[in-house]
């Protein structure tokens, strides 16, 4: 297996020191984001690519384009935005979030919007991510429903999944789909506290031995049914944001998690 690094991992650093301390943990391919740091509202797409460049980066993806199921307001006009910026900073995919505010999105507009989507990829040479949100209140939770979804929209070979761990185990799914799957978010919950239905972004820390999510299952299943894509640091708690020393946690999490398997 191989690890990759998405920025929310270590937001304090900046883009570039971001791509140094992923060279130093012996990681070359990483995700950059729009919102925590917000790399694409604040950096030319030229000087992402060259520091990429620079520091010997793949981009993997940009995340994330949300509500991509909901094709309407402005949606239409982010997505061509996003995915210009994706070509010229040379990343590879842009990570599409369905609604996740509780209100229902039909199956049709779902495929409508993957089929909108698909010529602004496409022209730019990207893939789409789809990624499954698991939250009771989301409007996509299942990865065979964007498996049905993609199919619906004749979008194979331009979509596949973002499998994220913490999504996977919240929805309680029990399938997995590794020739479908395009990259892989991991991250762990510890709080002993918090019921799987209660758990948000909030409670998202790096894996260790009192994961309650079963990465270590996950990405052993994975791995064992022929995925052989990266798998990518995604923590979102603020307490993983503030660490002094986010490389060294990231480097205990990276041993963990070569050890348990």
């Amino acid at each position: 297996m191989h690890f990759a690094m998405n920025h929310i991992a270590a937001p304090k650093l900046s883009l570039e020191a971001f791509f140094e301390m992923s060279k130093r943990l012996g990681i070359t391919e990483v995700e950059i984001r729009n919102d925590i740091p917000d790399v694409v509202g604040t950096i030319p797409p030229e000087e992402v690519k060259a520091l990429a460049e620079k520091h010997g980066m793949t981009i993997l993806s940009i995340n994330a384009l949300y509500p991509f199921n909901v094709w309407s307001d402005d949606l239409p006009e982010r997505a061509v935005a996003m995915a210009d910026y994706a070509k010229v900073c040379g990343a590879r995919a842009l990570v599409m979030c369905p609604l996740n505010d509780g209100n229902v999105v039909s199956f049709d507009d779902l495929v409508a919007a993957l089929k909108a989507m698909k010529p602004i990829l496409v022209e730019r040479g990207l893939m789409g991510l789809v990624e499954p949100l698991g939250f009771p209140i989301s409007s996509m939770r299942k990865k065979a429903t964007a498996i049905d979804a993609i199919k619906a929209a004749g979008g194979e070979g331009i979509y596949k999944l973002m499998h994220d761990t913490f999504h996977h185990h919240l929805a309680g799914e029990t399938e997995f789909f590794p020739e479908w799957t395009g990259l892989v978010h991991i991250s762990g919950v510890t709080d002993p506290s918090v019921s799987v239905d209660d758990m948000l972004d909030a409670h998202r820390v790096l894996v260790d031995e009192d994961d309650r999510l079963e990465n270590i299952f996950q990405i052993k299943s994975l791995l064992d049914l022929g995925y052989t894509g990266p798998f990518s640091f995604e923590p979102f708690a603020e307490e993983v944001h503030a660490l002094a020393d986010a490389e060294a946690a990231l480097a205990t999490s990276i041993t963990h998690v070569k050890s348990a398997l």
